[in-house]
């Protein structure tokens, strides 16, 4: 467990892990660290959640994640708008999900959501915590400046989630190749204006979008041709923002008051490694994107769900550090396909008259229904599929594999109340899913080893639902099929791949 104790004037800590930053990365990592058994601290140099608005967008695979660790109750029925884009082309977002389209919950929420979540689960967040200093050998110790002085961590292993400007992939000086923004857009929240709303308005001499809210309008605007400014980490001032709205729209905005400005581009910049030994990165602090389509948050928030179950079983001794290694072969791979469809993006947003025709031509494209889904399922997060190509385990290839479980509902086999598969993930195990009659007994006996870490279900699929009876599904604790089928040999092997080798007593 975490201790904590002082010596002279440092509090020193002890734990499993210690993730630095508290935004939604963080705080999700956090959440399922300690639901898989870890002790963990998070620090941060905030007092609290964000109170600026940021991102705004879940995605559909975002939302059946919260769904899946019982969040989406306390977050209610935020308002959902089926319709996205592709760099400012109209896309629908609709696919087959629980929660299809695009649900607009400000990143203060869903901070204030995931925070209380970690909390009840029993994270140990620190507030107002500056990191200084760390080392990383046979584990982690890490020098921090908390309100009342100094502060050591000591940890097995360390998570940076502080952000695109990350202190910790400075310290560990973790190559992060890419490119700087050339372009930007400017963005302010302001009261007290009436402009009309604008979606990815492209007029002679910019781009302009304009939103309001419950009295508050958001505006966003690029001046093509002009390009990203030198700030040094400073936001622009408001007066800067209108005389970009005025010369690219014609309308005066200044006599508005502004709640939030700030400026973001098209930098583009990937880890070349999320992983360095005992020190392991996630969301913007692996990643550097301008945000376009609300993809950062989300995308942040799901390599925290991909890493938190594996980090919590090498950190509980049930697994090896190569499960570790899987984390960056995956969400990297994810990560670089999420950036190049954001340069992809930015070309179409920010450019000029030039990219008219190309803007044309995908606005052709995507009224034929499997580009629009291809589009979709990338930007939704709905399309990944991670690379299970392993012959030794997976003899037949299957539809499902490396896909997310979809949700459906299941009639149990010994009678009782239907239930959805999603309410079987809430538990943060692994879960093995016979939908055959018989209940696999065979694959049963294969997994009763690992019954402290994988649960059986025998039930059968809804009638019409998205699962055919028949099947025997493998579902990692993320909710992705990591094995189908119906051979033993290859469950076990299976099993040891995601779940751990067994003590010699077991």
């Amino acid at each position: 467990m975490t201790t904590d104790h002082q010596d002279t004037d440092t509090t020193i800590l002890d734990t499993d892990v210690l993730v630095v930053g508290a935004g939604p990365a963080g705080l999700m990592l956090a959440t399922e660290l300690r639901l898989g058994g870890a002790e963990v601290v998070v620090v941060d140099q905030r007092p609290g959640p964000t109170t600026e608005s940021r991102a705004s967008t879940l995605h559909a695979r975002t939302m059946e994640i919260l769904d899946s660790r019982g969040l989406l109750d306390e977050l209610g029925t935020p308002p959902c708008e089926p319709r996205g884009h592709f760099g400012g082309v109209p896309l629908d977002l609709t696919l087959p999900s629980s929660h299809p389209g695009q649900w607009k919950v400000a990143q203060t929420r869903t901070e204030e959501l995931l925070q209380r979540r970690a909390a009840e689960l029993g994270a140990d967040l620190r507030r107002r915590h500056q990191l200084l200093s760390l080392t990383a050998e046979d584990g982690v110790e890490a020098e921090a400046i908390g309100p009342y002085g100094p502060v050591r961590i000591r940890a097995r292993y360390l998570v940076g989630c502080d952000g695109e400007d990350s202190t910790v992939r400075r310290l560990v000086r973790a190559p992060f190749p890419g490119r700087d923004a050339a372009r930007e857009l400017l963005r302010a929240d302001v009261s007290g204006v009436e402009v009309a709303d604008r979606r990815f308005q492209r007029l002679e001499h910019g781009l302009a979008i304009a939103a309001t809210r419950e009295g508050v309008t958001r505006v966003m605007v690029h001046e093509f041709g002009r390009p990203a400014a030198e700030r040094g980490g400073a936001e622009p001032d408001f007066a800067e923002v209108t005389d970009v709205w005025k010369r690219v729209t014609g309308e005066d905005i200044s006599q508005g008051t502004p709640l939030w400005v700030n400026a973001f581009g098209d930098a583009d910049r990937q880890l070349a490694h999320y992983r360095h030994g005992r020190v392991l990165f996630a969301g913007d602090a692996a990643h550097r994107q301008m945000p376009s389509g609300g993809q950062a948050l989300n995308l942040g928030v799901q390599d925290a769900f991909n890493l938190g179950w594996k980090l919590a079983a090498v950190v509980r001794g049930s697994a090896g550090e190569d499960l570790l290694d899987t984390y960056h072969s995956e969400r990297h791979t994810v990560g670089r396909q999420v950036l190049a469809n954001i340069r992809t993006q930015v070309e179409l947003l920010l450019g000029g008259p030039e990219v008219e025709p190309a803007r044309a031509l995908l606005t052709e494209l995507v009224a034929l229904d499997g580009v629009r889904q291809h589009l979709a399922g990338m930007i939704s997060g709905l399309g990944i599929r991670y690379d299970v190509e392993d012959p030794e385990i997976h003899s037949d290839e299957h539809p499902l594999l490396g896909r997310r479980l979809p949700d459906a509902w299941l009639e149990p086999a010994e009678g009782g109340a239907r239930r959805r598969t999603t309410e079987l993930l809430r538990t943060g195990r692994g879960l093995l899913l016979s939908l055959d009659g018989d209940g696999a007994p065979a694959l049963r006996a294969t997994a009763a080893p690992w019954s402290d870490r994988v649960a059986f279900v025998a039930d059968r699929p809804a009638a019409g639902g998205p699962l055919p009876p028949g099947q025997t599904l493998l579902v990692r604790p993320d909710g992705y099929v990591a094995w189908a089928g119906s051979d033993p040999a290859g469950l076990a092997r299976a099993l040891i791949r995601w779940f751990g080798t067994l003590a010699a007593d077991d």
